[in-house]
């Protein structure tokens, strides 16, 4: 089992300007949503919340019907559905493709699932240019980093650092004013899109009823990655379905406004097949490559299935007190924040990353600001129980089983238990100032880690016991309930 970061996780924690640029832009994102879903602002967001919890739910449990009524009407718009079991073959069809296409330059929007599979990677070793036109992902892709955050890859970076980027990798005169950075990489994206063979985006939404691929973004560039280049290629989890065109309009009301706490975000494209006789634009041919990557599994288990009606508005990240602390990169997969603590493992197992639904206080925050009503805390429970389960199995739990047995016992031993809290308490408040001030003379690091973030309080001159047994003698001397002033 791998072990909780601790180096990377005190590098973060231990860096005030990273710490500053993560709470400033998830507080600003947080503020935004919760204006956007004010009464005057959006007559009752929870309903939309309900709603769009009822259309993910009815299409999770119908899955197959729906695969298969988009792929029939994508056919007939004159696309073509490559399916793939997972992330190498959804690669290898990706890779060949290309090939066979005799393509080089290939133009990419922002896309969580190319980036779940590592598509960009594999590409480049193959000698094909791969161009991230998002400005976020343009920025972590010249850094060569992983996106820190869902809706903003580059949350963390400030624009003293684009700038030395942008100077490094463009060759370009250091600039640190945010809209003429945004200017060059303008600049340079664009030539890129008229020399882009092929385009490539992800996928919000697929509706099965048309066969359309709905890809909603700020900046434009998926729309031009979709229309310029010849070939066009949608990659795609199958949990993106949603039933209907009018279905649509429940989650463009949600997601908008819990990711960027936008009404509407700037573009909504309705990608359904190549360019039809007549059209100005649009592709000559129109791929979607639909990944499963361990989708079906989660499927299958109908107490968490409920983690597939995501819809990566990441809000839930910017909620997260755990998140806004240790930040993206210290999530070992490329979904971070408590959306990543559920989908890590149960895509790659309990037992690669055992930590991670630990990496939560379970203040339930998350739960409250999904758009899709996900209970993320319920299956952070679950999860933990599969942790415990697999350490057992691994033979990893005798020593937590011997305290817990002790625990056990002394708890169903009043007087025991009293006994002892009474001798602790007066151990430990005479040890208190030392293990503030004193090294420890056995090196106990989950101690230790406690004591460097938190202050060691001192013990209460007397015990709950003590307290509830001078309030009843109390109480038979008065003949009644005391007076507040008579309880201090």
């Amino acid at each position: 089992m791998n072990p909780l970061p601790a180096e990377q996780l005190r590098e973060t924690l231990s860096d005030p300007k990273l710490q500053l640029a993560i709470y400033d832009a998830t507080g600003r994102l947080m503020q935004k949503r919760k204006t956007s879903i004010q009464p005057e602002v959006i007559d009752d967001f929870q309903q939309y919340r309900d709603q769009a919890n009822r259309i993910k739910k009815h299409t999770i449990e119908n899955l197959d019907y729906y695969l298969e009524q988009l792929e029939r009407n994508l056919i007939a718009r004159g696309g073509r559905v490559l399916w793939a079991a997972d992330a190498e073959d959804a690669k290898r069809q990706i890779l060949e493709l290309a090939r066979q296409k005799g393509v080089r330059k290939i133009v990419k929007s922002k896309s969580m699932t190319t980036e779940e599979i590592d598509l960009n990677e594999s590409l480049e070793h193959a000698h094909i240019e791969v161009v991230e036109t998002d400005l976020g992902e343009y920025i972590i892709q010249l850094a060569h980093e992983r996106p820190y955050h869902i809706v903003a890859p580059a949350l963390h970076k400030t624009r003293y650092q684009v700038a030395d980027l942008f100077t490094e990798k463009l060759g370009v005169e250091r600039e640190e004013v945010i809209e003429k950075q945004t200017m060059i990489a303008r600049r340079v994206l664009r030539e890129k899109f008229l020399a882009g063979e092929m385009g490539m985006t992800g996928a919000n939404f697929l509706i099965a009823d048309s066969g359309a691929v709905v890809v909603i973004e700020n900046e434009g560039n998926a729309r031009l990655s979709s229309s310029a280049p010849r070939i066009q290629v949608a990659v795609a989890g199958i949990e993106k379905l949603i039933p209907r065109a009018q279905d649509l309009a429940t989650f463009l009301k949600v997601l908008g406004r819990s990711a960027t706490g936008q009404p509407l975000t700037v573009y909504t494209s309705f990608l359904s097949g190549p360019r039809r006789p007549g059209e100005i634009d649009g592709p000559e041919e129109f791929y979607l490559v639909l990944i499963d990557n361990g989708r079906t599994r989660v499927l299958a288990d109908k107490d968490k299935r409920q983690s597939l009606y995501c819809i990566r508005c990441g809000a839930c990240l910017n909620h997260c007190p755990v998140y806004r602390k240790i930040g993206g990169h210290n999530y070992p997969w490329v979904y971070s924040g408590p959306i990543g603590a559920i989908l890590s493992p149960q895509f790659h197992g309990v037992a690669k990353d055992p930590w991670l639904p630990y990496a939560s206080s379970l203040c339930g925050a998350c739960a409250e600001v999904c758009p899709v009503k996900i209970e993320i805390p319920k299956i952070l429970l679950e999860l933990r129980r599969e942790v415990t389960e697999e350490k057992t199995r691994q033979g990893k739990t005798g020593f937590e089983k011997l305290a817990f047995r002790i625990w056990s016992w002394v708890m169903c031993r009043p007087s025991l238990y009293e006994f002892g809290a009474s001798a602790g308490g007066a151990l430990f408040g005479g040890a208190t100032e030392w293990l503030k001030k004193s090294p420890l003379p056995i090196k106990v690091p989950p101690l230790e880690n406690w004591l460097a973030h938190r202050d060691l309080p001192p013990p209460p001159p007397r015990s709950f016991r003590q307290l509830w047994r001078e309030r009843q003698a109390l109480r038979d001397r008065t003949g009644g309930a005391p007076g507040k002033d008579q309880l201090h």
